[in-house]
């Protein structure tokens, strides 16, 4: 059983929560229509289940690095070059939610009109969960695709520096049942979000996950997450170590995820992204990319809806492994997630208590009151 669930997690209601970030980007100097669209981004994790990151990740990746000096609470969104089809944005350190939002929404409405639409960004900062910019093409009845470079964390196949980041390749399209497939994970075996999470809640890893500079693997969190730093650790890609179980695709798609991230909007990379020059902390610089793909333009969306709806329904009603109860497709367990904690709100266990009560102290915000406040 783990650390946090032998003490007390409380449940917060989702709109008190989003609230509560809202206020902590305002109160950090995020402009107020900024701050909404960056809270809503980090709820709608929560809200699905990816604890990863949520509300775990509001004071470690924005309002400390804002406090740091090295990401721009007001973000100057800047067109560098514009097509028909396609655009270039300079994001200037700003919010990535922000960015990305805009972004996603510009090849959206490209999309509509000329059937395809791509955006690339530089010099942004980390945007939160990726298939939330694939449901805002679903959501327009088309074809989402979105990634992101990161700092380095993943080590190629046969090494063990840090050079790839955990570049999630992430693909989302609407289908005719109650929720979207939508593909958002990492190119790697598993990426520091769910390793703050283990850390958290007081477990330990897997084997495999990372392997040190001693190319022997690790299993403690928080040394991990040191070692990460320092560059003695890295993620394994997905497959795993060596060849056998295919490490090379996921080193190769991470690989994707960086070339698409940084050599068409001329932005960073590899260790260009470590956030550290001459040992003092500096924006991460990171790209992203955004394609929507108009359905319409192909066939009618329902139709698009039905046939793959049926290639889900196919997969989950196959021919099960021996004492597996279910088959799941990509999308299902964030749905019933939702399901599950649309009437309970979000899971803060002790160690989001302290954050969520030094945020509150430092910007003044005692009119928040939370339940482990009783």
């Amino acid at each position: 059983m783990s650390k946090e669930t032998l003490e007390k997690i409380y449940w917060v209601p989702f709109e008190q929560m989003e609230a509560f970030m809202f206020d902590c980007f305002v109160g950090s100097g995020v402009p107020k229509q900024d701050a909404k669209v960056c809270a809503d981004v980090l709820i709608t994790a929560d809200k699905h289940g990816i604890d990863s990151h949520g509300i775990g990740r509001l004071k470690p990746i924005y309002i400390d690095r804002i406090a740091d000096g090295i990401q721009n609470p007001v973000t100057n969104f800047e067109i560098v070059k514009e097509t028909e089809t396609t655009a270039v944005i300079d994001g200037h350190d700003g919010m990535g939610h922000v960015i990305s939002v805009r972004s996603m929404n510009m090849a959206i409405e490209k999309a509509k009109k000329y059937g395809l639409g791509m955006v690339a960004v530089r010099n942004s900062t980390h945007y939160g969960i990726s298939g939330y910019y694939a449901q805002m093409a679903i959501d327009n009845g088309q074809i989402g695709i979105t990634g992101t470079n990161a700092r380095p964390s993943i080590a190629p196949t046969f090494g063990i520096e840090n050079m790839l980041g955990t570049n999630p390749l992430v693909f989302g399209f609407p289908t005719d049942e109650d929720f979207p497939f939508i593909i958002d994970c990492a190119t790697s075996v598993t990426q520091r979000g769910k390793i703050e999470l283990y850390q958290r809640q007081g477990k330990t890893m897997p084997e495999g996950w990372v392997i040190g500079s001693d190319g022997k693997t690790r299993t403690d969190p928080a040394q991990t997450l040191k070692d990460l730093i320092a560059g003695t650790a890295a993620l394994t890609p997905l497959g795993g170590l060596g060849e056998e179980t295919g490490g090379y695709k996921g080193y190769s798609y991470a690989t994707v995820v960086e070339v698409l991230s940084a050599a068409l909007q001329d932005g960073s990379y590899l260790k260009g992204l470590l956030g550290y020059e001459d040992g003092k902390k500096v924006p991460y610089r990171l790209g992203h990319f955004f394609l929507a793909i108009n359905i319409e333009h192909f066939i009618p969306l329902p139709v698009f809806k039905s046939v793959a709806g049926n290639i889900m329904r196919g997969l989950r009603n196959s021919a099960k492994a021996p004492g597996q109860e279910r088959i799941w497709t990509a999308g299902e367990k964030e749905h019933y997630a939702w399901l599950e904690r649309k009437d309970k709100g979000v899971p803060v266990g002790p160690a989001l208590q302290k954050d969520c009560n030094a945020m509150r102290a430092a910007m003044g915000l005692n009119h928040h009151i939370f339940p482990w406040d009783d």
